[in-house]
């Protein structure tokens, strides 16, 4: 073998020797992925909307217990039910108002709810109607609730109209939550319905 190549043949094995781990992580990249997306196919086939139907106990502005099923109103997000607002001067407890404005909505009539994804706490992430109306809209638009991801459209009239929680100042319901220990809802803008997704695709109970 003479000098003159074989400094660039030592190189060349050197470079094949230094890239076996890179071919190798490469390779288990690669299975590793198509395995998370066999995963995720079989679970999304699986994937079933959960239906809940009947009277219904209202918890609190958005959220409800229908049978054994308790649902968070998807889209929504409405003041705690110890949370207090302002109105003309005076503090009102406008989460108790928002409760009762969602009972009105549902008394004596039977309650369909729909969705597909829980949230960490258990929740179905629900889209609701009673007597033909859609309660997370409904709630929206009266101005008992904010909105959370969707309903902007719904809010932009309660708030012309000075509606509900617009006739008056509140603090938004997740800074409540945040300001006084309560639960953390997930942000709907910012990620959090897609870790909720996930978080459910993931799950096999």
């Amino acid at each position: 073998m003479s000098r003159s190549w074989r400094g660039p043949y030592r190189a060349a094995v050197s470079r094949r020797r230094r890239s076996l781990p890179r071919r190798l992580f490469d390779w288990f990249l690669a299975i590793a992925i198509l395995g998370l997306l066999i995963l995720l196919s079989a679970r999304l086939d699986r994937s079933e909307p959960r239906l809940a139907s009947g009277s219904a106990v209202v918890n609190d502005g958005d959220t409800i217990t229908v049978g054994d099923e308790r649902i968070r109103l998807r889209g929504i997000d409405a003041p705690e039910y110890q949370q207090i607002c302002r109105k003309s001067g005076a503090d009102y407890a406008c989460g108790r108002a928002s409760r009762d404005a969602l009972a009105r909505l549902t008394r004596n009539k039977a309650v369909s709810c729909s969705g597909r994804q829980h949230d960490r706490y258990g929740r179905l992430l629900g889209d609701c109607k009673a007597g033909g109306v859609s309660l997370n809209s409904a709630q929206v638009e009266a101005g008992w609730a904010i909105a959370y991801g969707d309903f902007e459209a719904e809010q932009a009239r309660a708030r012309q109209r000075a509606a509900g929680l617009w006739a008056g100042s509140f603090e938004e319901p997740r800074a409540w939550r945040d300001a006084h220990g309560g639960m953390v809802e997930s942000d709907r803008d910012h990620g959090g319905s897609f870790l909720d997704w996930l978080r459910q695709i993931l799950r096999f109970s």
